[in-house]
């Protein structure tokens, strides 16, 4: 018998494209996970510069004073498209608890309280439904829209209603230094960040939408998992309405309606995707950030409120259009 020839390493063959993990890659990717960060920083800059006031703690203040409500929404809607869906009920829902918390809470707390597990209990069940009947994320939430906005008109028919005095001192508080609504959105996207992105269970939540053959056959419950998303995103979004009406101190049924819409831009501006459940807490907390210093500067510029939601989607256009010059950096070949 002939003796076994020692194994030889073949010369790979040149393929003409950047591997995975070399400089141009890497660099394509920490530029992507920077450009939320840099948008940002761009903003403050260009506002800064045009009205230097704006640079106080007062200014800061008033400009991020409805910052807190948008990125809570923000990373609700991020929960959702965690598992590959998109919620359009958001916003309904949002002006749904603002109106529970004027009525209800304010004059019965008992039975707000358990109003607002309930709408947790109904988010829950919503991604049950899902999941179990393989419905489509986008018509089941258009159609519980419609229910959010109908049960918020019951409850408040006109513009009224008065948020607790609790809730009114919880969100006005002064803390020292940094205005309170970017103490609560550091701490907002830190904590998720470590739950979603560091966590055992966080991976598992994420797997689902990037990969939930694997996450099945590993033992896990994917049915479970959505409905642990959902109920996340709809206790998110009770703290979004419980802020909102705090700081207006009044509710209406329609008040939240474009929360919808600036919560989807935000978890794109932040570098999420609608799939593979790629999305960043910090980036998310970042893009509500954004979108709510954009509005300042449009109005700093003056241009008029009906044109300054086609201003916001411009810049989300301008965003979006560098995120994909920045992908094809990480196919560019070499």
């Amino acid at each position: 018998m002939n003796a076994p020839q020692p194994m030889t390493l073949k010369k790979i063959p040149a393929t003409g494209f950047t591997p995975a993990g070399t400089g141009t890659f890497n660099r394509a990717r920490l530029l992507r996970s920077a450009l939320p960060a840099l948008s940002l920083i761009v903003l403050l800059a260009t506002i800064f510069i045009m009205q230097p006031r704006a640079m106080s703690y007062m200014g800061m203040n008033l400009m991020l004073n409805l910052a807190v409500p948008i990125a809570l929404a923000t990373i609700a809607q991020m929960l959702i498209i965690t598992v590959n869906d998109l919620d359009l009920s958001l916003g309904s829902f949002i002006s749904f608890v603002a109106c529970v918390a004027a009525t209800l809470l304010n004059e019965h707390p008992l039975l707000g309280c358990l109003a607002l597990i309930g709408c947790i209990a109904v988010y829950a069940l919503l991604g049950a439904l899902i999941h179990i009947r393989q419905l489509p994320a986008i018509v089941v939430t258009l159609g519980m829209s419609f229910i959010w906005i109908g049960g918020a008109v019951l409850l408040l028919p006109a513009p009224g209603g008065s948020a607790p005095q609790w809730l009114q001192a919880l969100v006005k508080i002064k803390t020292p230094l940094l205005p309170f609504a970017i103490v609560v959105c550091v701490g907002l996207a830190v904590a998720v960040h470590l739950f979603l992105m560091r966590s055992r269970l966080g991976v598992v939540l994420r797997g689902a939408g990037g990969n939930p053959l694997a996450i099945a056959k590993a033992g896990w419950s994917l049915l479970k998992i959505k409905v642990t998303l959902y109920a996340l995103a709809g206790s998110f979004g009770v703290l979004s309405g419980l802020f909102l009406v705090g700081l207006t101190t009044s509710a209406d049924a329609n008040m939240a309606l474009r929360y919808t819409l600036l919560s989807i831009a935000g978890v794109i501006l932040g570098g999420g995707e609608f799939t593979s459940g790629r999305v960043s807490p910090i980036g998310a907390v970042l893009g509500a950030l954004t979108l709510v210093l954009a509005g300042s500067l449009l109005s700093f510029i003056r241009i008029s409120p009906d044109w300054q939601i086609g201003a916001q989607g411009a810049i989300l256009i301008l965003v979006l259009a560098l995120r994909t010059a920045v992908n094809r950096l990480e196919v560019r070949p070499a």
